[in-house]
């Protein structure tokens, strides 16, 4: 079989350019960081109230 082997270089890409790819990484990250947040709310509170981790509290007495 004949193989062809490629090795990039280089990629040129204008600083405005690459500012403007973070930029918007950075405005879709905050709607999926809250729909992650929710995710991992919803799911620790069903645990919460599947497992009674607040049952697990060692009673303290006070005098």
């Amino acid at each position: 079989m004949n193989e062809t082997r490629i090795s990039i270089v280089d990629i040129d890409i204008p600083f405005t350019r690459l500012v403007a790819i973070f930029i918007k990484w950075g405005i879709a990250a905050i709607p999926a960081t809250i729909a992650i947040s929710v995710i991992f709310s919803l799911f620790f509170s069903l645990m919460w109230g599947l497992l009674g981790f607040g049952a697990w509290k060692v009673p303290t007495t006070r005098l």
